[in-house]
Parts: structure tokens; C-alpha cells; sequence
């Protein structure tokens, strides 16, 4: 003890001090350094979670392909299917997960809870109107009065008049599609009587947020936290001009042909979804999921089949106001636009319709549409023989302001029918809908912005597919776009990978479509008119969508898919409406209306196609053009070469089958003409007189000349060709049999086929042999 006390003397006890302080210090910057450690490990294992689990929801993903002339890419969205006769299969907690944003769970039970005071209530009007029409009490949306409640309260006024009351990769990496279901979407939004407190509050100005109170979970702290960050989140500007949060840089750029962009102030896109009562959760069909029907229902199923040729049974149990899933990209609710968005009117045309989808397809537009963004829904009636779709309609729509129905005294089918809607249209732009669909939330917004930038854009939303089976919800697969192929056949088709990476394409940008799907798109209304609208002589159905789209592109517009607008469709196997005569030659007629005014010299291709028979003027009179053809020369329209090179590049198409020498495999010599008659000589690329074209037409031609028989007797020479006359008409290659390389001549009664004399080198019709090299020909290149 003394000798330590003596080290500890002087110079000693300093020593000692700085020794423990070094000790101290070392053992404390080991801890901080492992302090550090841990957080960069934790950091790195976060991330990894969240890899796989974006990998396990890529893996989990099943898509389906459904039937639309060329595939319609779909992906069934994961949801628990429900049963018809027993509720829900899953428990409640596995079916509020599909309901999520940002990978933060939602409430397990949206619905769980005792309505509260402040739950708005449907109206006693309403409420015995959708009993009268409940169709044996099988909707499960019916509406009831909540006990003990105030009876003056009354369901979201959808039509308080607002704003003047008048719609892969990031560079080169490829981005997986990251549809999440978003809970808070496609929450039922109970609304209160702050809701019309607020838009009251703004007046004139434009309402860009319908706040709702968001059910509270029982005993969950975080998911209460959870609304407290997305009411945070979802704020705009304050209706009453208070400060503004701070917003994400926007790139809006307009176009040429936008209008004055009067004011630069935006906010996000509204993911409105209002209903008239509380949502069952477990109600069938629910958030978009499938519902499998009793055994002992599939007479009923079968029976009512032919209604609307879907499910007509089970689509009249589920809600008319049913949530389903929000299937945008994860940057759609982030996105911008502008507060001084055009109104918009909304054209459903219909006829005999299915009484459950119409009101699906209504309710899904007044619920998740902006207020202040819809002038109007006008329901264009194409003379319907049902009884429910007369009176009974009119008294159900007669509790909504915005609804007005219009009816016509004869059958005019659907092209009339819009321009009949579209006449008395009082917004700024025409949105025009199927009448069996369902509108996503989000979903006018991205529209009517595209319409503000640049007024010759028509956009359309993304249609996704409702089952005609078990009216489960599907999401598509994304950079779809509306495609056509010979002769005219609409078709769904993916953008080019090379298109993507050369434009550095995310998923949530706007998609160049060559061609519209037709039913659904929204265009300004004023240049819908300068356009010419629709032709009115084409009938009925079949065609328009064509014709509208070629005449936008090569009239100075453009059409768009946007994937931050998303409408679901019931696409069915058949067409289930009549037509007042023969449905194909109506189809076909409407066509060849297009061909003739729209597609120059490449409506070759069209009739060659298998429509030769269109051009017999005395069968098929296709109507008079000339009113079609002024307004393409007074629009100034470029020629749809233009539009194969600029719009729809990707469709390598040639003008003729067959082109260059003609050569005899039994001569082993070419075909040449020799002033006005035919002859063979040796093959000599150089010489012009060699040179024949097999066309479209199924014609050997050269230049304005085709080869034709020869008057009465057997031989050949050329004459100037006419499309309608037959005996210029030869198949060839048109298939893989012996004879494939025979000329057959199409005006002959049985097989005759073109030969060569070996004497004279002269043409004559024989009869066909597989065998003779005499009637063996080639071309020296061949397009088809």
C-alpha cells in the first residue's frame, strides 16, 4: 500500500489520471462504434426485407389472358374469394390487407366499429327507391335508417355546384409493376356534414379536397397514427387561401394546342369515394373479389345468362357501390395537377342494359369524381324494350341533380346515340363510358389534366377487366396500348421495349396509343366538333373507334393511355345486342366507309384481306362520301402513310404480296410484256418490262395494267386494271398445298390454273396439276 502510495506522488498521479481517462475514453468510443455498426446493419437489413418482399409480391402475382380479339394482358388482383351463400372465405384481417398504401396495413376492419353520430344517412327517398328496385332484395347495399339517429340527415350531396359547376424504366432499368392495393383508396369514405360545411365554404372556389372522417380502429395506436400521416399527407391548399404545404416539384409543360394556361397553382390528385352508408365488408363481391356462386344457383346462373351475357345473377347481389381495389402505379397519388381543371359531362350509352351494372357504372362515376369536375351524367336510352330501364330508371336517377336521361324513339345504335348525348353536353369536355363498367378513384383527374395541357389530346384510361363469371376485378398488365391489324381488327398490344428505354418511360407516364379501345375516353368538346365528331353514316356499331382515332392522328391530335386513370369493364365473350339488320354486313359496311376515306392506297390491304366482296357496289352500298372526304381536305389531314411512319411505326406493312420478275419453272424464263402482249424472255433484272407486282387485289399487274384473258378466245394480255372486276383476280400462295405456286384463276368455276406453252411461249388456262412446272411460277421477292 505505501509503494503505491508513492508512484502516486507528483508526476505520478498525473500519469495515473491519464491513464484511466484513456480507458475511459477508449471503452466509450467502442461503444459508439458499435453503436453505429448496429444502425448500418439494421439499416441493410430494412432494405433487404423490403426486396424480398417486393420479390414475393412480383412472384405471388398470377396474370390471366382474357379474349379481346388479340389478348387482353390481365393480372387477377390477389384477393380471398367470397361465397355466395356464406360470406366472406377469409377472415376479415387477410381481406383488409389487400387494402394498404406503401406497404402500411390498413385496418383490419374497415367496417368494424358501431356507426357513429356523424355518419351521413341515406335519405328515407333513396332508401325506398333502391328497396322498390332491389330485385328480390339481392343487392347488398340497401340502404338502411340507422337507429336512434336524426332522421334529417341525409347521404352526401354528390352535387353541391363548385367552381361554376361547369374529366420500364426510369432511364434504362426495367420497373416491375408495383400495383399496391391501397386501402385508404378504396375505403368507403363515410362523409359527414363537414363535408358539406367545406364545399359550402369554398363557394366558387374549387373544392380540392372532400375531406371525410376516417374510421378509427379500435386499440391500434399505430394505425391511428397512420390516418393522423395520411391526413398530413394528402393536404392542399386551404380552401380559404391559407398557406400552402410544400409540394414536390412539377413538371407541367404545355403543348401547342393548349389553352392559356390561366394559373400555375396545383394540388394531388383527389382519391375521393364517397358512399350512402356504411360498407359492409363482407358484403359479396366486395373490394373487387371473386364470388363463387352455389351449386344449386347454376340454373339461375345459366338462366339469366343471356341478360347481358355475363353473370347476370351475381352481379345483382353484389353492391351498386362496391369498393375495389386501387390498381394505379404508387406514383399516381403523388401526382400533380392543376386547380382550374375543365368540367366534364359523362355520355353513357345503352340499350337494355343490365339493371345492376348500369347503377354500378353511375354510382362509381358520382362517387369517385370531383364534385366541382362533373357537369353532368347523361344516360342516352337506344329505345331499350325493358321495363326497368323506363319508369323504374327514371325514379331511381330522379334523386341525383347530375343525372339527366334522354331517350330515343327508334333504335339508333351506339355512334348516333353518342352524338346524340354529345349535343346536348353543357361541360367542356365529353367523357364517354361504357355502361358496364367501374371507375376507379383517381380516375377523371389525369383525364381532364391531359385535355388542359394540350386540347387536341384525347386520353383514355387504362381498362382493366371485370370477370363476366365471378365479377372479380383485374388489373392489367402495364405499357398496354390499342393496336390495329389487317383488315381492321382492333387489338391490345405491348409497347416496344426499344420505344421505353429510348424514351425513358416510367410506368406511370402517358402511353402514345395508334388506336382507341372506343368505348371509353374523354375529349374536348369543342374539338370534337371540328373534328366532325363521328361520321353519321356509319351505323349502329362498328368501326367508330377507327375512324375517330385515324382521323385524330392525322388531323393534329393525339391519342393517350394514362395509367393513373384506371376503368374496370365487363368484357364478354359475345355481343348481346341486336341490330336492326344483319350485324356483320353492318359491321363490315362501317369499315369500308373508313377504308375509303382514311386509308389512300393502303385500303388495298384492307379489301385484300378478305373484303374483296365490299367492293360489288351493287351488293353493298356504303353511302355517300363526299361530305367525309371535304373534311379531310379542310382539315388538312396528312396521309396515313404519315401515320404508319410517325404514330404506329412498329406495323411493317408493304403495298403489294409480291413483287419483280416472274419466273416459269418449266420454261425457266421471265414474263415480259412486249408492247400490248405478253411474251417470255430471258430473265434480266435490269430490264422494266420484266417487272410485275402481285397485289393486294390478287392482281398481276404492272403499273396501271394487269393480266386478263384475252376476249373469246384462250390466251392472255394486259388491260387496265378496275378492283371490282373478277376475272383479273388469281390466288396464289394462299396456302401450303401442291398448288401454291400455281396462278388459280379466281373467276373460273373449277381449278384452272395459268400455263405456259412450251411450243408457242404463249399463256393459257388449264386445268391444275400439282405436277407441271409449267404452271409453277415465282416472284423475285414476296412481302407476305
Amino acid at each position: 500500500m505505501m509503494k503505491v502510495r508513492r508512484y502516486l506522488r507528483g508526476s505520478g498521479r498525473v500519469l495515473a489520471f491519464v491513464f484511466v481517462a484513456s480507458v475511459i475514453w477508449l471503452l466509450f468510443d467502442m461503444a459508439a462504434l458499435r453503436l453505429s455498426m448496429n444502425d448500418a446493419n439494421s439499416q441493410l437489413l430494412k432494405e433487404r426485407v423490403i426486396r424480398e418482399r417486393e420479390m414475393l409480391k412480383q412472384q405471388s402475382r398470377v396474370t390471366q389472358l382474357v379474349n379481346l380479339g388479340f389478348k387482353h394482358p390481365v393480372q387477377r388482383v390477389d384477393l380471398a374469394a367470397t361465397h355466395a351463400g356464406g360470406g366472406a372465405l377469409n377472415p376479415a384481417g387477410k381481406l383488409a390487407s389487400v387494402y394498404r398504401r406503401g406497404g402500411r396495413q390498413r385496418p383490419p376492419m374497415l367496417e368494424d366499429r358501431k356507426p357513429q353520430g356523424n355518419d351521413i344517412l341515406a335519405s328515407d327517398r333513396f332508401r325506398s327507391v333502391a328497396s322498390k328496385h332491389n330485385d328480390g332484395g339481392a343487392l347488398h347495399n340497401s340502404v338502411t335508417q340507422k337507429q336512434g339517429a336524426p332522421a334529417h340527415k341525409k347521404a352526401v350531396n354528390l352535387d353541391l355546384n363548385i367552381a361554376n359547376g361547369t374529366q420500364v424504366p426510369p432511364s434504362v432499368q426495367k420497373i416491375k409493376p408495383t400495383h399496391k392495393i391501397r386501402a385508404d383508396r378504396a375505403r368507403d369514405s363515410v362523409g359527414n356534414e363537414k363535408v358539406k360545411d367545406d364545399l359550402a365554404k369554398a363557394g366558387t372556389k374549387q373544392a380540392h379536397l372532400v375531406k371525410t372522417t376516417p374510421r378509427q380502429p379500435a386499440n391500434k395506436d399505430v394505425n391511428r397514427k397512420e390516418v393522423k400521416e395520411e391526413e398530413k399527407r394528402v393536404r392542399t391548399k386551404d380552401l380559404d387561401g391559407g398557406e400552402e404545404t410544400a409540394k414536390p416539384a412539377v413538371r407541367l409543360q404545355a403543348g401547342e394546342n393548349s389553352t392559356a394556361l390561366r394559373k400555375q397553382s396545383v394540388h394531388k390528385v383527389l382519391s375521393l369515394d364517397m358512399t350512402h352508408s356504411p360498407r359492409d365488408v363482407n358484403a359479396l363481391g366486395q373490394f373487387g373479389q371473386a364470388v363463387i356462386v352455389n351449386g344449386d344457383k347454376d340454373a339461375e346462373v345459366r338462366r339469366r345468362w343471356n341478360e347481358g351475357h355475363f353473370n347476370v345473377y351475381l352481379s345483382d347481389q353484389i353492391p351498386v357501390d362496391r369498393a375495389i381495389p386501387d390498381t394505379r402505379p404508387d406514383t399516381c397519388a403523388q401526382n400533380l395537377v392543376h386547380d382550374n381543371l375543365p368540367s366534364t359531362s359523362v355520355i353513357f350509352c345503352f340499350v337494355d342494359e343490365v339493371w345492376s351494372t348500369l347503377l354500378r357504372s353511375v354510382h362509381s362515376v358520382l362517387n369517385r369524381s370531383p364534385p366541382h369536375l362533373l357537369k353532368e351524367i347523361i344516360l342516352v336510352d337506344d329505345f331499350s324494350t325493358r321495363d326497368y330501364l323506363k319508369g323504374q330508371l327514371d325514379e331511381y336517377m330522379a334523386q341525383f341533380p347530375k343525372v339527366r336521361i334522354i331517350r330515343l324513339k327508334e333504335r339508333q345504335g351506339l355512334i348516333r346515340a353518342r352524338l346524340a348525348g354529345a349535343a346536348v353536353a353543357k361541360g367542356d369536355v365529353l367523357t364517354f363510358l361504357d355502361s358496364h363498367i367501374e371507375c376507379n378513384v383517381g380516375w377523371l383527374e389525369p383525364l381532364l389534366e391531359r385535355v388542359y395541357l394540350d386540347r387536341k389530346k384525347v386520353p383514355c384510361p387504362v381498362i382493366e377487366v371485370i370477370s363476366d363469371k365471378d365479377m372479380s376485378y383485374m388489373l392489367v398488365d402495364n405499357f398496354q396500348r390499342g393496336i390495329f391489324k389487317w383488315p381492321l381488327v382492333f387489338g391490345w398490344s405491348a409497347v416496344p421495349d426499344e420505344y421505353i428505354k429510348k424514351n425513358n418511360m416510367t410506368i406511370s407516364d402517358p402511353i402514345r396509343c395508334p388506336v382507341m379501345a372506343g368505348g371509353l375516353f374523354s375529349i374536348d368538346k369543342k374539338y370534337f366538333f371540328e373534328l366532325g365528331a363521328y361520321d353519321p353514316g356509319l351505323d349502329v356499331w362498328g368501326g367508330e373507334n377507327m375512324e375517330i382515332s385515324f382521323k385524330i392522328w392525322m388531323c393534329g391530335g393525339e391519342i393517350e393511355i394514362i395509367p393513373c386513370s384506371r376503368v374496370g369493364h365487363i368484357f364478354r365473350g359475345q355481343n348481346p345486342y341486336k341490330f336492326p339488320k344483319d350485324r356483320q354486313k353492318t359491321v363490315e359496311r362501317n369499315l369500308a366507309r373508313v377504308a375509303e376515306v382514311w386509308l389512300d392506297e393502303y385500303k388495298d390491304l384492307f379489301y385484300g384481306h378478305g373484303y374483296l366482296h365490299l367492293l360489288d357496289k351493287k351488293a353493298t352500298d356504303i353511302g355517300n362520301l363526299t361530305e367525309q372526304i371535304e373534311l379531310r381536305k379542310k382539315l388538312k389531314c396528312k396521309s396515313f402513310k404519315w401515320y404508319l411512319d410517325n404514330v404506329y411505326p412498329d406495323m411493317k406493312v408493304s403495298l403489294v404480296k409480291a413483287e419483280g420478275l416472274v419466273f416459269n419453272r418449266g420454261l425457266r424464263k421471265c414474263l415480259a410484256l412486249q408492247k400490248d402482249s405478253l411474251s417470255f424472255e430471258t430473265c434480266d433484272l435490269s430490264e422494266q418490262s420484266q417487272h410485275f407486282n402481285f397485289t393486294w387485289m390478287k392482281q398481276i399487274r404492272q403499273r396501271d395494267l394487269c393480266v386478263a384473258p384475252q376476249g373469246k378466245g384462250s390466251g392472255f394480255t394486259l388491260q387496265l386494271c378496275d378492283n371490282t372486276e373478277p376475272k383479273l383476280r388469281w390466288f396464289y400462295k394462299s396456302s401450303s398445298s401442291a398448288l401454291a405456286e400455281h396462278f388459280i384463276a379466281d373467276f373460273a368455276s373449277q381449278h384452272m390454273c395459268l400455263e405456259a406453252e412450251r411450243q408457242s411461249g404463249s399463256l393459257r388456262l388449264n386445268p391444275c396439276e400439282p405436277s407441271n412446272t409449267f404452271q409453277k411460277w415465282q416472284f423475285t421477292r414476296y412481302h407476305a
